[in-house]
C-alpha cells in the first residue's frame, strides 16, 4: 500500500516584477499554508519523502508544511521537473520513486495536480485550490505500478476557516 499526498503551492503574489518561477507567496498564502499544515498534524501521516518543485512559491509552501509537521529536512528534495503544469513530469517523478517510500508528499502546481487527482483518484475534484491537499492511497507495492487509487481526503483552506 502506498500513500501520496499532493499539495498545491499556496497563493502567490503578482505584485513583484519577477519571472514566474520566482513569484513569492502572498500573506494570505502563508496563512493558508499554516492552516492546512496544522490541520494535517492531526492525521499522523508518517511521511517518508517530500519532493517539491523548485519554484519559490512551491518550496516556500513546502517549508511551512515541513516546519509545522516536524518533517526531517533530510527527507526533502527539490526537483525542477515538478515545475510542471501539464502533469507528464509529475507522473514520471512519482513512478520513479524508490519502492521503500510508502508515504510520499509532493508540492507542485496546477493544472498538473488537479489532473493527477482526477486521473489517479476515485473522486472528481473541480480544482485543487492553492494550499489544497489531496491524499490518495494505492494498492501497489512499487510506484512504477501506479494505477487508479482511492481518494482518502481533499482538504482546502476554505473548509478549515470558521
Amino acid at each position: 500500500m502506498k500513500r501520496l499526498i499532493i499539495v498545491r503551492h499556496a497563493k502567490s503574489s503578482w505584485e513583484f516584477d519577477v519571472i514566474d518561477h520566482e513569484r513569492p507567496l502572498k500573506k494570505r498564502g502563508v496563512n493558508d499554508a499554516h492552516i492546512v499544515s496544522n490541520y494535517l498534524k492531526t492525521k499522523r501521516l508518517n511521511i517518508d519523502k517530500v519532493l517539491s518543485s523548485d519554484a519559490v512559491r512551491a518550496k516556500t509552501t513546502a517549508a511551512i508544511f515541513i516546519e509545522n509537521l516536524n518533517i526531517d529536512k533530510s527527507m526533502v528534495e527539490l526537483r525542477h521537473s515538478l515545475y510542471d503544469f501539464a502533469g507528464r513530469d509529475l507522473v514520471n517523478v512519482i513512478k520513479n520513486c524508490d519502492p521503500s517510500i510508502n508515504c510520499l508528499m509532493i508540492f507542485g502546481h496546477n493544472h498538473a495536480l488537479t489532473s493527477f487527482a482526477n486521473t489517479y483518484g476515485d473522486t472528481y475534484i473541480d480544482n485543487v485550490t492553492t494550499s489544497g491537499v489531496v491524499i490518495i492511497e494505492f494498492d501497489i507495492n512499487n510506484w512504477q505500478n501506479l494505477n487508479k487509487g482511492k481518494t482518502i481526503e481533499a482538504i482546502f483552506p476554505r473548509d478549515l476557516k470558521s
